[in-house]
């Protein structure tokens, strides 16, 4: 895996850890990128508006959020763009225990080594 902070020190900024959850404050600015890396399954919270493109293993997604907002990551390798006209401002929240697997999730719920989805889940 390679670790947000040490691939993008200039973006990431460790906030938080114990043994069970990591916290990362991620900012930039328009038109700033970040090499690959990776992160745990996670939870994202938007502290400003912004848009990005997410690219990983040959597939690209845009995604826009609104500030204000929490949203699942699956466990995932990216790298991105920040492709709007206002800063990145956002926390992850990476959880350190594996995930249990469940039977009988629906499409919803599924991790994204089932969906293949990249990005934050949408709500």
């Amino acid at each position: 895996m390679a670790d947000p902070i040490a691939v993008n020190p200039q973006h990431y900024r460790l906030v938080f850890e114990n043994d069970r959850v990591r916290v990362l404050e991620y900012s930039d600015g328009p038109g700033d990128s970040t090499g690959t890396h990776s992160h745990p399954d996670s939870v994202m919270v938007t502290l400003s508006s912004f848009a990005r493109r997410l690219r990983s293993g040959g597939r690209e997604v845009d995604v826009e959020l609104q500030a204000g907002q929490a949203r699942w990551l699956d466990a995932q390798e990216h790298s991105g763009t920040n492709t709007g006209s206002t800063p990145t401002h956002c926390l992850f929240i990476e959880l350190k225990e594996p995930r249990q697997e469940t039977s009988g999730m629906d499409e919803q719920h599924l991790p994204a080594t089932h969906t293949g989805r990249l990005g934050p889940v949408p709500s």
